[in-house]
C-alpha cells in the first residue's frame, strides 16, 4: 500500500475527524435555515463542479455547498482537478498512489481509471507535484459526503486547456464518475475591485463562454475551468452558481480580498 499523505491538515483544513464534521455541521445548520434553498438542493443533481480550495474557515462554505449537492449524484468515483502553486513541471500529472490520507480515514484511490488516465493520455506521475492543496482540501469533503467513493487526483501547471479537456470528458463519459475542478478566483484585490473581476469569471462560467475568461479573471485555476467550459459547452451542460463570496466575509478585511465561487455542472 502506498499512501498520499497530508500535507495541509491543521492549516488549511481541521487536523481531527470531530473538527472537520463539526465545521461541515456547521456550514450545513447555515444552509437549513433557508427552507427554500434546501428545497432547490434536493431536486439538483450534477457529475462535475467547480470549487474553491482556500483554507475552509474563508471558502469551506463555499465549497461544502457544492459537495452537498454533489452527493445526490452518488458517484462511485470522483476526480479531483486542482493547479500546482509549490512546484512547476509541464503539463499533467496523476497521483500514482494507493490511498489518499484524511482526518477522516484514508480514500482509496482508483486504480482501474488511474491506470486507465495514465496509458490513454500518457499522464506522468511528478510525486512532488502531489503536495498540494488545491487538491488535498477537497478530499476531507469527499470523505465526509461520499465515505466509499474512490478518487483519482490530477495536478497540473505549464498546461493548456486543450491538455485537460479530453481527459474530463474521457471522465465525464464514464458511469458513475464526477468531476472536481478546484480554483480560487481574485487574489489580493480591495472588496471592490476584486468583485468586479470576479464578475468577469463568473459570466463567463454562467454563460459557458471561455473567450470571456480572458477578458480579465484571475482565476488561479483558470486552465481547468477554461477546459471544463469547453467540454460543458460540447457535452450541453447547463451550470448553476451555487455560491460566490470573498475572504472578507469571514475576516471583515475588505482591503486585500480573494474570491470564491462553486459551480454545478448538470
Amino acid at each position: 500500500m502506498s499512501t498520499r499523505t497530508m500535507s495541509v491538515a491543521g492549516s488549511f483544513y481541521p487536523a481531527s475527524a470531530a473538527e472537520i464534521n463539526d465545521m461541515i455541521y456547521h456550514f450545513n445548520s447555515v444552509i437549513e435555515a433557508h427552507s427554500d434553498i434546501i428545497k432547490s438542493f434536493s431536486t439538483l443533481y450534477g457529475n462535475a463542479i467547480i470549487v474553491p480550495h482556500a483554507g475552509w474557515v474563508y471558502s469551506g462554505f463555499t465549497a461544502n455547498v457544492a459537495y452537498r449537492i454533489l452527493n445526490n449524484s452518488e458517484p462511485k468515483t470522483v476526480v479531483v482537478i486542482g493547479p500546482s502553486h509549490r512546484v512547476g513541471f509541464d503539463g499533467v500529472s496523476i497521483c500514482d498512489l494507493t490511498h489518499y490520507q484524511t482526518p477522516l480515514g484514508d480514500l482509496t484511490i482508483d486504480p482501474q481509471l488511474t491506470k486507465e488516465l495514465r496509458e490513454r493520455f500518457a499522464l506522468p506521475y511528478f510525486s512532488e507535484a502531489h503536495h498540494e492543496h488545491s487538491t488535498e482540501v477537497q478530499m476531507p469533503f469527499i470523505k465526509h459526503y461520499l465515505p466509499d467513493v474512490q478518487v483519482v487526483e490530477l495536478v497540473y501547471a505549464y498546461a493548456e486547456p486543450f491538455m485537460l479537456e479530453p481527459i474530463i470528458e474521457y471522465c465525464l463519459a464514464r458511469q458513475n464518475t464526477a468531476v472536481v475542478i478546484s480554483t480560487d478566483l481574485s487574489h489580493y484585490y480591495n472588496l471592490s475591485q476584486a468583485q468586479q473581476l470576479d464578475s468577469i469569471c463568473l459570466e463567463a462560467i454562467r454563460e459557458e463562454d471561455s473567450d470571456k475568461l480572458h477578458q480579465g479573471c484571475e482565476a488561479c485555476g483558470m486552465i481547468g475551468v477554461e477546459a471544463m467550459l469547453n467540454i460543458a459547452k460540447k457535452r450541453d451542460l447547463k451550470n448553476i452558481i451555487l455560491d460566490y463570496r470573498t475572504s472578507a466575509d469571514a475576516s471583515q478585511d475588505t482591503s486585500r480580498v480573494v474570491g470564491y465561487a462553486s459551480v454545478l455542472f448538470y
